[in-house]
């Protein structure tokens, strides 16, 4: 009936059950954190996916799953707080791409540290190798498909 896993390995469901307590975790940090900064998560994201590109309206609401219109409004409120800046796209003069303004890299940037204060005790338990393994097995994970 049932086939005998090789030596080590783990049950499909605890290994499920685990990432979801690991995203439980990170959810959580995730969230105080954009608290701490007047911050909705969405909008944490946001900034998080801004820090290293611009991209247009378009493309930001398909990284994020929701409607244009849901994000051309959160992108408004992030723009009238200072957070974005858009301008036009040097490819296509037709359209316009969302960036972090300098205010918005400087709240991008203090953001990222507390998160990476808060979650990277959780991993000093492991050697360098293993830490290198881990980021290889979830980039893997992650780059699987789709969300």
């Amino acid at each position: 009936m049932f086939e005998p896993l090789p030596d080590g390995a783990v049950e499909q469901d605890e290994l499920v059950d685990s990432l979801v307590q690991a995203a439980f975790v990170t959810m959580a940090v995730l969230n105080r954190v954009a608290a701490e900064h007047d911050l909705s998560l969405t909008q944490l994201r946001v900034l998080g996916i801004l820090r290293d590109r611009r991209v247009g309206v378009t493309t930001l609401a398909g990284y994020l799953g929701l409607e244009k219109s849901t994000m051309t409004g959160l992108v408004a409120r992030a723009e009238k707080r200072g957070l974005l800046q858009r301008a036009p796209n040097p490819g296509d003069g037709r359209a316009v791409d969302i960036f972090l303004s300098p205010q918005g890299a400087e709240l991008v940037e203090r953001v990222h540290g507390q998160i990476v204060q808060i979650l990277a005790p959780r991993t000093t338990d492991l050697t360098p190798a293993e830490q290198r393994r881990l980021h290889s097995l979830l980039r893997r994970t992650l780059d699987a498909g789709p969300s």
